[in-house]
């Protein structure tokens, strides 16, 4: 841990920056007599990770923003301020970007003795939308309530004939306050609270929370716990990835390869439910270890990942799914690279980010090299497909071999840090702890980082491809909106 003072914060960032390192995790904090900003900074090859630490007065809590340092570190600061009322000074957008306009002023959730929420204040103004104008443009609201089973957030196209000119998405409809549960919870209570954080991310969400519990306590981890665990993580990437596989066809008018795609993650939901007791795999990583009622059916998983494969060939076989998919919605390298994206989405443009080897808790040799980097829908679609049956290969050979070892680990203090890729991309968890239980966790989900990405993807792609864009980043409404 740095303890800077404020003024010394931008250039021990740059330096940090510069070395390679990126922006993980920015932290309010509340401890008492002061507020404490923590910043988070990982780099790869090897494995490194720091922490900047800045205590702030309650009276006037400010600190030099780093948004033109890091775009990352600038929507954290955003956060920061509008939860906790440290103000970043000179951001470039200060506007709120957590709290919705009816929030009231003056009203910070995240401090210690907030209270319950007040009543809704008069609203602050109508929300600043760029507004696009020209012969032939309009709008068109969509959202927040959308049809099915998703969780709200408003989209707001400006167009011109089917084309789209700009998208901004708004998001924390429903920002839940979370973080403030885990506080007061013994560590290994807060295990049920992380694997819900996003519901189709149990197990990474679960071990980035255990992997920063025990880093906090300098616990070391066996080698078969560290092999079981990558095995749930891996089984958790490929029912979602074929999920997605199947509804990316759907929405470009393929609704049989989509059907056979539910039957096969059915199949696999079904094989977790053998492996762990539960079709999520919840309940599976625990504090120190994972629990398993048996190891997984190798045979089914390499066959239920090869009919996955079959299937995404029938797909890019079809004249028109590959025209839909080629060329759609595409994220340079050096877009995706400037606004921090993490997971596929950064793989399919190109970056080579993946915590499973960038922050291994496991060797795992070299990562697989994906075939298409182009940034579009077919590349999110291709390198999902490739991570399905390189995931199946990581279970058949970690099944077959259990004589794998983790790295050591130091001696911890009362914070720790959980690294994990799951299968969206890189989460990260922070924890404290004081008199034995949690007094702070900080949750960060890969769609954090990716929302923005997504409306930068879609300029200039007609409106009638957004639904299949959309599947194709398959962000997370719950994971953003803690």
């Amino acid at each position: 841990m740095n303890l800077l003072a404020p003024e010394e914060l931008p250039a021990a960032a740059k330096a940090l920056l510069d070395q390679g390192f990126r922006v993980a995790l920015v932290s309010g904090h509340d401890d008492g007599d002061h507020l404490r900003a923590v910043y988070v900074f990982l780099a790869p090859a090897p494995d490194r990770r720091t922490e900047l630490h800045v205590q702030l007065p309650k009276s006037a809590p400010r600190v030099p923003s780093l948004a033109r340092l890091s775009f990352p570190a600038g929507r954290f600061e955003r956060e920061m301020r509008d939860l906790f009322g440290i103000v970043p000074e000179n951001h470039p957008q200060p506007r709120r970007l957590v709290r919705h306009f009816h929030w009231p002023r003056g009203w910070y959730p995240m401090r210690a003795g907030a209270g319950a929420p007040p009543e809704f204040g008069a609203v602050d103004g109508p929300y600043p939308f760029r507004a696009v104008e020209g012969d032939g443009v309009y709008e068109i609201p969509v959202g927040p309530v959308h049809a099915g089973m998703i969780e709200p957030g408003h989209f707001r196209f400006s167009v011109v004939g089917e084309t789209i000119l700009n998208l901004k998405a708004r998001l924390w409809f429903v920002h839940k306050g979370l973080e403030t549960l885990f506080p007061g919870r013994a560590p290994g209570d807060g295990i049920e609270l992380a694997e819900r954080i996003s519901g189709d991310t149990a197990v990474g969400h679960a071990l980035a929370y255990c992997l920063a519990v025990e880093d906090a306590l300098g616990w070391e981890m066996s080698a078969g716990a560290a092999r079981v665990r990558v095995i749930l993580l891996e089984l958790e990437r490929i029912h979602n990835h074929v999920a997605d596989l199947g509804a990316l066809c759907n929405d470009v008018g393929h609704s049989v390869l989509n059907a056979h795609a539910q039957t096969v993650r059915e199949k696999l939901l079904r094989h977790n439910e053998e492996v762990t007791g539960h079709r999520l795999l919840r309940g599976a990583v625990q504090l120190g270890g994972a629990r398993l009622r048996r190891m997984p059916d190798v045979a089914r998983v390499r066959s239920l990942a090869a009919e996955a494969e079959e299937i995404a060939s029938l797909a890019l076989e079809h004249s028109v799914v590959r025209d839909r998919f080629a060329g759609t919605a595409v994220l340079s390298a050096q877009q995706a690279a400037d606004l921090g994206t993490l997971g596929y989405v950064a793989r399919a443009s190109g970056l080579g980010r993946d915590a499973r080897y960038d922050h291994p808790f496991l060797d795992l040799g070299k990562p697989v090299q994906h075939s298409r980097t182009d940034g579009d829908v077919l590349s999110r679609f291709v390198v999902r497909v490739e991570e399905i049956g390189h995931s199946a290969a990581l279970v058949e050979q970690l099944v077959a071999k259990p004589d794998v070892t983790p790295p050591p680990v130091a001696e911890g203090p009362r914070s720790g840090i959980g690294v994990v890729e799951g299968w969206r991309g890189t989460i990260v968890h922070r924890v404290e702890l004081s008199g034995g239980v949690l007094s702070r966790v900080k949750v960060v989900d890969p769609s954090f980082f990716n929302w923005p990405a997504l409306p930068v993807a879609l300029v200039d792609t007609i409106v009638p491809d957004f639904p299949l864009t959309n599947k194709s980043f398959n962000l997370s409404y719950a994971g953003n909106d803690l």
